[in-house]
């Protein structure tokens, strides 16, 4: 599936529409340069979920817990070593839990990723707009 938005309202609500559906035991592993949309989106994910509180990236603490109609786990793993830095906070618990996890820069664990995880990717393309994006989802 692609998705096309033109402001960071659209690409928000494509991120709603995915929360909206999501089920328990969900993964999405978002992908995307740096500045490309991963939290704008996430907070769209959040609100179809049903959270209130303010979406933050958490790339200093890797993990961030948001308590909605499910449990949302919104990981950022830009700034790990490798993928065994996971084990150290229990990463498990929240891959086969019962809530959903978001991923950013998910390609960076690949090897410790479920089969059955939703990749998404977020692209710019500047001659469209400076606010275009191209959203690629695929099961």
């Amino acid at each position: 599936m692609i998705y096309e938005t033109y402001t960071p309202e659209e690409t928000k609500k494509i991120g709603q529409m995915i929360g909206e559906n999501a089920k328990v035991g969900d993964m999405y592993c978002l992908m995307g340069d740096l500045g490309v949309g991963k939290t704008v989106f996430s907070k769209g994910l959040a609100e179809g979920l049903g959270i209130e509180e303010a979406i933050t990236s958490p790339t200093f603490t890797i993990v961030n817990e948001y308590s909605g109609r499910l449990p949302f786990y919104h990981f950022d793993v830009y700034r790990l070593g490798d993928s065994s830095e996971l084990e150290e906070i229990g990463y498990e618990e929240y891959f086969y839990g019962d809530g959903v996890c978001l991923i950013e820069w998910a390609n960076l664990i690949e090897d410790l990723i479920p089969q059955d995880a939703i990749w998404i990717t977020i692209e710019k393309e500047l001659e469209k707009g400076l606010d275009y994006r191209k959203i690629i989802v695929k099961k």
